[in-house]
């Protein structure tokens, strides 16, 4: 593949994930929901380290900032805030001993909320990959 099509790849996963995230809110599956946005930002942040670097194959973490901290990619505080924020659905959602903390702060109304700025974010980082 090319280094074109290798961006493509993370990019259109990342919105297969965001629908995921968007199925599952109005399932009422927050925790998911939080999980799959994490998923579709990561897939993002992976395309952007494709596009900004010479390889095209981002490692094989799961740390939003890392990630992005590996591109020319500028965010303002509150962005990285909201990525550093958001890795803790990539950890939380899947291990039991954290699940029955989560599923009782992630309600309809604080998943609205967090949805709602990881869109935002979203749309940031595609338009600086443009």
């Amino acid at each position: 593949m090319t280094k074109d099509e290798h961006i493509q790849y993370w990019l259109t996963n990342a919105e297969k994930d965001w629908h995921r995230a968007e199925l599952c809110f109005k399932d009422k599956d927050y925790v998911f929901c939080l999980f799959c946005l994490h998923l579709a930002i990561e897939k993002i942040c992976k395309s952007a380290w494709v596009k900004c670097n010479k390889g095209n194959y981002p490692p094989h973490i799961h740390n939003l900032e890392k990630l992005l901290k590996q591109t020319n990619i500028e965010l303002n505080d509150d962005d990285w805030i909201l990525l550093v924020n958001l890795n803790r659905f990539n950890l939380e959602g899947r291990y039991p001993d954290y699940k029955g903390k989560i599923y009782k702060e992630c309600n309809r109304r604080f998943t609205q909320i967090f949805f709602k700025q990881v869109k935002t974010l979203k749309s940031c980082l595609l338009k600086k990959l443009q």
